[in-house]
C-alpha cells in the first residue's frame, strides 16, 4: 500500500508494507543513509529523526503513521550549505569518535533546543538518552551548550 510523506521537504511516496518500521522506508527505499540502525527496539536512539518537529525513534515507527506527517532526517537538517546551529556545534567542538551514533544525538538535540532553547545539565541529562558507545557524552554536552548559544543568536 502507498503511504505518502513530506520527506526533508519533499513529497514522496513509498511502496512498503505499512506496518514496517520508518526506518527501512527512509534508508531502503528512499536511500537516505544518515539514519541509522542501532537496536531495532527504540532504546538506543541511533534512528532518530523528526515527525513534525517532535524526535522519533523511527525503528519502531510504522510507515503507516507517517501519512501526511513532514518527517525530516539528518540530510534535511540543514538549509542548504548553512548548518543547523546543532551540526555547526558538533563541528566545533570535534564530537564524533566513531561518528555512528551522532545523527541520532544530532536529531534528539535540535528537537529538545525548540522546547528548552537553554537547556541546563540536568535538561540535557532527561532529554538526550541515546546511547554512544564511544562515550562521547562530555563533548556532546558542550556541544549542545554551544548549539543553544548559536540557536539565541541567530532567532
Amino acid at each position: 500500500m502507498p503511504t505518502t510523506f513530506t520527506l526533508n521537504g519533499k513529497s514522496v511516496t513509498v511502496q512498503a508494507d505499512e506496518n514496517s518500521p520508518l526506518l527501512w522506508a527512509i534508508r531502503d527505499e528512499l536511500n537516505l543513509k544518515g539514519t541509522k540502525f542501532g537496536c531495532g527496539k527504540a532504546a538506543c536512539g541511533a534512528c532518530t529523526l523528526h515527525v513534525n518537529g517532535k524526535a522519533v525513534r523511527s525503528c519502531s515507527y510504522a510507515l503507516k503513521f507517517a501519512a501526511g506527517k513532514e518527517i525530516t532526517t539528518i540530510e534535511g537538517l540543514s538549509s542548504g550549505d548553512e548548518l543547523h546551529p546543532v551540526q555547526q556545534a558538533w563541528m566545533e567542538e570535534i564530537v564524533p569518535q566513531c561518528g555512528y551514533c551522532q545523527p541520532g544525538f544530532i536529531m534528539a538535540t535540535a528537537a529538545m533546543l525548540e522546547t528548552i532553547p537553554n537547556p541546563t545539565d540536568e535538561d540535557i541529562d532527561n532529554n538526550i538518552v541515546n546511547v554512544c558507545r564511544c562515550a562521547t557524552y562530555y563533548r556532546m554536552r558542550k556541544a549542545i551548550h554551544r548549539a543553544a548559544e548559536i540557536k539565541s543568536q541567530t532567532t
